[in-house]
């Protein structure tokens, strides 16, 4: 699949996720780990080292290579300042996938998050050939709602006890945008059945 890095605000590009970003990832999750924590399941020291992500990195690009992931890092001169998922890619008749991502808490507030997900929807549609994207979001973060209301987003229901974050069972709102209304095409042989279950990363499936 052929996706070119695209610039959004200021130096900041989005482009697919590389092996040599394990570095500025376990950096910037660090600078962000209380920021990010209301949001999140509770990390390992681990987690947040080079050899860490390193390792996240290298599960991330073999769904990458398999067609279940489209993982995205928002890079500002080699600092990454937050990423954007697509994950749980389905194809055949449902053609989904669930989008997560997070910014750093010093580009909060800039709609840089709004541009992020409006231009991963227009990549799901066009490039992807998917029909919907889902995402679930916390009952407290306002901020993320906001986000995917202008982005098209419309809020479908809600989960509750949906996921383990912070420390306890946690409601979630959940939005579905539907990006086109063509019909999926037979007979395609790259189509994968894939499902699967929510991530435990803001940048996951339904993890926003």
């Amino acid at each position: 699949m052929n996706i070119r890095p695209t610039p959004l605000t200021g130096a900041i590009v989005m482009r697919l996720l590389e092996e040599s970003d394990a570095g500025p990832l376990s950096e910037a999750y660090l600078l962000n780990r209380e920021y990010l924590q209301p949001w999140e399941p509770r990390r390992a020291d681990a987690d947040f080292t080079l050899a860490g992500q390193r390792s996240r990195v290298q599960d991330q690009l073999r769904l990458l290579e398999s067609g279940q992931t489209l993982p995205w890092v928002l890079d500002e001169g080699g600092r990454v300042v937050g990423t954007l998922t697509l994950s749980n890619v389905v194809l055949g008749p449902f053609r989904s996938a669930n989008i997560g991502y997070w910014i750093d808490h010093g580009y909060a507030g800039r709609g840089l998050a709004t541009q992020a997900v409006a231009h991963a929807c227009r990549l799901a549609d066009e490039v992807a050939d998917l029909h919907r994207l889902e995402a679930g979001t916390h009952v407290r973060n306002t901020g993320s709602q906001r986000v995917l209301t202008k982005a098209g987003f419309t809020r479908i229901g809600t989960a509750p006890n949906y996921l383990h974050v912070d420390g306890a069972w946690q409601d979630h709102l959940i939005y579905q945008r539907i990006l086109n209304e063509r019909p999926p095409a037979c007979g395609r042989v790259q189509d994968r059945q894939t499902v699967g279950g929510p991530s435990d990363r803001s940048d996951g499936p339904g993890r926003v």
